[in-house]
């Protein structure tokens, strides 16, 4: 008797627990669905994080672009009265750094979002390239200086 009570026991204690851990195939969609919304909500929301790192980057570039710009303008205006061999020196130079400016302008403008770890290469050599043409505006002006 002792023996059938705790296998009878023993066999309830079992059925329940497997009765309690199965989910019904409606219940396995509802719990997928609802992971799906939630990764399409984190996906969503990476992608404005990183529409918004691109404009903010355009941005901050941009400044950067109108100061090398600005800088250039007074520059040509202070060479104006150098001797005429120095000032075409000098032209020849500023024509340099204005198509390198020109053409980081166009790289810039020209990407396309194409996924965040090509982001973040274009960012860094771009970065790159700007640093040294604001050094080589830098040099220009104090060669300048110089003379």
């Amino acid at each position: 008797m002792k023996l059938s009570l705790l296998t009878l026991s023993a066999f309830s204690l079992f059925a329940i627990g497997t009765f309690n851990a199965c989910t019904t195939p409606a219940e396995k969609v509802e719990n997928a669905e609802t992971k799906v919304a939630e990764a399409n909500k984190d996906l969503d929301k990476a992608n404005e994080e990183y529409t918004a790192d691109i404009e903010k980057y355009r941005v901050e570039n941009a400044a950067k672009v109108a100061a090398n710009d600005k800088a250039l303008a007074e520059f040509k205006i202070r060479i104006a009265s150098e001797k005429k061999e120095t000032r075409e020196a000098y032209l020849k130079k500023i024509a340099e750094l204005e198509k390198k400016d020109s053409d980081l302008k166009k790289r810039l403008a020209d990407y396309k979002a194409t996924g965040k770890d090509n982001w973040q290469i274009f960012k860094t050599e771009f970065s790159h390239d700007m640093d040294e043409l604001g050094k080589a505006f830098k040099d220009l002006t104090v060669n300048n200086v110089k003379d």
